[in-house]
């Protein structure tokens, strides 16, 4: 990173993001000779979403049109086949290059028989025709972030700044050229040749969510404002199996694939009256069963008496051990977990605006379509973010210290607790009429509450620069997106579950008695 002749900061690359992706990002522009700046909100690994990630990255086992088969089925039809063909045909080289040769990830797995051989236990998931994830126990995210985090801040073209926030990306005539973060009190611009956000999802616009607790949708939010298309923003991914009390954390899908099986209040196992598949459907189809025999039956448990709960997933039995879940039986429920959408992207990462990249779960590739696959989010973050990282760092361009936006710092008395308060009602809302099902005018209801929340928020950050007031505006406009495009789109697919529109809802006919 270096600094202009009138002392503003510039970069070759600016990545906003620690993820997977960001990190990936960062690694490819690096490695083709670019100074990189990485930005992050967070201040320790677990404030990136990838650092929550449990159950594993898919890999495609020399199979790769068995893997697209999945994606696409999991997706009702509705992923990007050319999009699915870049993930799956890079899949396994980028897992190999960054995951086992650069960073030597010890995925888990059995010795073999020569000394230097190793067989990787692949896992299976939901939806997943074969056994092809790797994992290491039920925090894979943990294993890889942090490895990946000190490789890239240990790397001489890369520079790693935590604790900041990106608030605005600087734009003239459609093209991006830096942002300006939260590091003054007035904003300070950063420069750069070309920007990549990798800013990572949308948890804390619900009131239960499997996301750090700043997943506010900063990236979505920055570049819509900036004139940036997105797509598919109404495919927001329930995970079934969070657990249903105070503090939920995520009870990974592994489970499931190695033999856990859903009982209702009554004792009965019932995902087979959902779904051929049962236990291993596709997660829009058990999240929405689980809701259901919740709602009529008062509960629903992951039952783990048929594994060895404790010997293979020792992280997940201390989290319930420490909820005071000490059996076989684990309440869950849905919770917000993925946004299958976001900022439109191509091949490399490209949004519509010039010089502007986005990765990770902040952007839409059209891989996920309406629903995604187990274990496909991690590798989507690595190959983007590495095809994103290259491309950005041999863009040919250069940092221009162009007029950046006029951030104000005039305090006007903000009423205390003002963010907080405006966030529970933004949650209320998107948790009520967004949700696991959606009515057309429930939608319509929220998309009029949203309206005003952010015409509240706006009369506040126009005056003043604070991060919770950004994290409030930039959730409050993807909120309002989310039910634009929910709004615009009648058909129930994948996580789109329009109540109008039941009958229409993908389910496979029950397997015969035997």
């Amino acid at each position: 990173m270096s600094e202009t002749s009138t002392t503003h900061e510039t970069a070759d690359v600016l990545v906003v993001g620690s993820g997977i992706a960001g990190c990936a990002a960062a690694l490819a522009a690096a490695r083709e000779g670019s100074e990189v700046l990485l930005l992050t909100k967070a201040t320790k690994p677990d404030g990136a979403s990838t650092d929550w990630a449990q159950g594993g990255i898919s890999t495609t086992r020399d199979d790769p049109a068995s893997l697209k088969e999945d994606i696409i089925a999991a997706s009702d039809g509705t992923a990007d086949p050319d999009a699915v063909d870049v993930l799956v045909d890079n899949a396994d080289d980028a897992v190999e290059d960054v995951l086992l040769e650069t960073l030597e990830i010890e995925f888990d797995g059995t010795e073999g028989d020569a000394e230097d051989s190793r067989e990787f236990d692949y896992a299976r998931e939901a939806a997943h025709s074969e056994n092809r994830i790797l994992h290491v126990d039920a925090s894979t995210g943990t294993h890889i972030l942090r490895p990946f985090l000190n490789y890239i801040d240990d790397h001489a073209n890369i520079e790693v700044r935590q604790d900041t926030a990106a608030l605005e990306l600087i734009t003239h005539e459609g093209r991006v050229h830096g942002i300006v973060s939260d590091e003054k009190s007035d904003g300070n611009p950063i420069y750069a040749g070309t920007t990549v956000l990798a800013t990572g999802g949308i948890g804390a616009l619900y009131g239960r969510s499997t996301n750090p607790d700043d997943a506010t949708g900063d990236g979505i939010a920055m570049a819509a404002l900036a004139g940036a298309e997105t797509a598919d923003l109404e495919y927001v991914q329930f995970h079934p199996t969070a657990y249903a009390g105070d503090d939920p954390f995520l009870l990974s899908e592994a489970l499931r694939g190695e033999g856990a099986i859903l009982r209702n209040a009554e004792g009965e196992r019932f995902m087979s009256d959902y779904h051929a598949d049962a236990e291993l459907a596709p997660r829009d189809v058990v999240a929405r069963a689980v809701a259901s025999e919740r709602e009529e039956t008062g509960e629903v448990v992951l039952d783990v008496s048929p594994l060895e709960f404790e010997a293979e997933f020792p992280n997940l039995a201390e989290k319930c051990r420490e909820r005071g879940v000490d059996g076989d039986e684990i309440p869950v429920a849905p919770c917000e977990h993925f946004l299958c959408g976001g900022i439109d992207v191509d091949d490399r990462g490209r949004t519509t605006l010039d010089r502007l990249y986005a990765v990770g779960e902040c952007a839409r590739t059209g891989v996920h379509g309406a629903n995604r696959l187990a274990s496909t989010s991690l590798l989507e973050g690595l190959v983007w973010g590495l095809r994103a990282g290259e491309d950005a760092a041999t863009a040919d361009a250069t940092p221009e210290a162009v007029e950046a936006p006029d951030l104000l710092n005039r305090d006007p008395d903000l009423p205390e607790r003002f963010a907080a308060e405006k966030f529970t009602r933004l949650k209320r809302t998107m948790d009520e009429y967004l949700g696991l099902e959606r009515d057309p005018d429930e939608i319509a209801r929220a998309s009029a509450v949203l309206r005003r929340l952010k015409g509240e928020v706006d009369a506040y950050i126009r005056t003043r620069t604070a991060r919770d007031l950004y994290e409030l505006r930039n959730a409050s406009v993807v909120a309002l997106l989310i039910a634009r495009a929910a709004s615009e789109n009648t058909e129930s697919k994948g996580c789109h579950y329009v109540v109008d529109d039941a009958a229409d809802e993908r389910t496979a006919e029950p397997p015969a008695d035997d």
